[in-house]
């Protein structure tokens, strides 16, 4: 955005992490982008994921093509939404008013930025403690029985303080800004590959081979074949739809558009693709060593003989753990509720705000078994899916890509609609979403429960074209 454009938004009374990026602080190259997922790939509810897919029924070939197909489907979904982002500098909630009015987007922004951001943060939270429980209890055995039979809210003590360090740990990112962000990406990554390729070799030997595992036949399904491969891709992408929405908070940094898309084409795809054949190996590889299906990557490290090896993983995954949840969770949460209150919040306040509500919601009643992970992905995909479809089809279809910056921060007539609602694109996607979520208790509804993701997409941004058809032929359409 130009300095000239820049300066007449400043009038308007918003702080600067919700302007727009200004050209010269758009520094991240492909290089960046390349990395900073890396993390979000190879982290624990990943790798819960996958470990609930196979308890489904699904083959090993089956959940492999789900994986792929879901990274692609990923990688093209974060490009294009993210090109607002790279193109204007926008912020997510500033670039959700675009869509959906100014007063629109505030609710759109509570549903991403603090309702699933925080129930995210608080999961990735407690997932990551989990891990840390493991490595303390390594090296200082006794931690464990501290409080012996005590429990606050569901949570032994030891559990209890593993969850309180890895939270003060993610704090520390809230206030080291998208610069230190960027560094960890950078160190994770090799540390990342090392240890997962260690563990899938270790696993493959212990499986006598990669044949067995290939070969593995798991449950019975329990649904329709093309349903169930429909929501195997459904809830790996599920796991994305809070970072799909919001991905123009990371876009807004890049140096170019050509930067953004080649770096996240190559930081999804390729990472997935690795953690396809690492996740499979390691969980069917120890189910087939142990004798008993092991769908929590943690209870398989906690079975390694190697102390040093328990201690290298543990870290790994603690360390990717911090890295999505910051990245997907913490940062666009401290966003948005600074984009609700800009006068009175900036993203570090706003991201401590949603940091301790992560605690109040209890987030460790999400990983109680293998079916409350996918219950949980349903639900957020049935939430998020119809918000991206609509950001999508507004975007390129509605707008083409052109966004009046000044009229948007100004609140002017062109981004009001209907007292500060684009009731259209508001009821796109609440039919989406509604029709996806009665699929978990009307049994009609059940498969686009299972595939909410996909199905809410679709739905929502189907449905606000055929709304926008009358406009489309206008060629002074109010949004160009």
């Amino acid at each position: 955005m130009e300095q000239r454009n820049y300066k007449n938004t400043q009038t308007f009374g918003y702080t600067k992490d919700i302007l727009p990026t200004l050209k010269n602080n758009r520094t991240w190259t492909i290089r960046n982008y390349s990395t900073v997922w890396i993390g979000s790939v190879h982290n624990i509810p990943n790798y819960l994921t996958v470990g609930g897919l196979l308890t489904l029924g699904l083959s090993v070939m089956q959940v492999f093509f789900a994986i792929i197909s879901a990274s692609i489907i990923l990688a093209a979904v974060m490009i294009l939404n993210g090109h607002a982002g790279s193109k204007y500098g926008l912020p997510f909630s500033m670039l959700l008013r675009s869509s959906y009015g100014h007063n629109g987007a505030l609710i759109m922004g509570v549903m991403r930025g603090i309702i699933a951001a925080i129930m995210w943060f608080g999961l990735q939270t407690f997932a990551g403690s989990q891990a840390l429980l493991i490595l303390i209890g390594k090296t200082w055995p006794p931690f464990l029985q501290l409080g012996g039979a005590w429990q606050l809210l569901g949570l032994s003590l030891p559990q209890l303080i593993s969850f309180i360090l890895f939270w003060c740990l993610n704090i520390a990112f809230i206030f080291g800004g998208m610069s230190l962000l960027s560094k960890f990406s950078n160190v994770l990554s090799p540390l990342v590959y090392l240890v997962f390729g260690g563990m899938t070799i270790w696993a493959i030997q212990l499986a006598g081979g990669i044949g067995p595992i290939i070969h593995h036949q798991g449950s019975e399904p329990n649904l329709n074949e093309l349903v169930l491969l429909l929501s195997a891709i459904t809830a790996i992408l599920a796991a994305w739809a809070a970072p799909m929405v919001s991905i123009s908070d990371f876009t807004r940094m890049a140096r170019s558009q050509k930067d953004q898309a080649i770096g996240q084409a190559l930081g999804l795809i390729i990472p997935y693709i690795l953690f396809a054949f690492s996740s499979i190996s390691i969980i069917i590889g120890s189910e087939i060593a142990f004798g008993t299906p092991i769908w929590n990557v943690l209870d398989v490290i906690n079975r390694f003989d190697n102390e040093f090896a328990i201690g290298l993983a543990v870290l790994t995954l603690c360390l990717t753990t911090v890295s999505v949840n910051v990245t997907g969770n913490i940062i666009p949460a401290g966003y948005q509720l600074a984009a609700l209150f800009p006068k009175r919040l900036n993203l570090s306040s706003g991201a401590m705000i949603a940091a301790v509500l992560g605690i109040i919601i209890m987030p460790w009643k999400l990983m109680e078994n293998a079916g409350s992970i996918l219950i949980f992905l349903n639900s957020i995909g049935a939430i998020l899916g119809p918000l991206t479809g609509v950001m999508l089809a507004h975007y390129f279809i509605i707008a083409r890509t052109e966004i009046d910056l000044n009229a948007l921060y100004s609140k002017s007539e062109t981004y009001h609609y209907l007292n500060g609602f684009n009731v259209k694109a508001l009821i796109s996607t609440g039919a989406a979403g509604t029709l996806c979520l009665l699929g978990q208790f009307i049994g009609f509804f059940n498969p686009l429960y299972q595939i909410s993701w996909i199905a809410g997409t679709g739905m929502a941004a189907a449905l606000y074209i055929l709304f926008e058809l009358p406009n489309l032929s206008s060629s002074h359409h109010r949004h160009m």
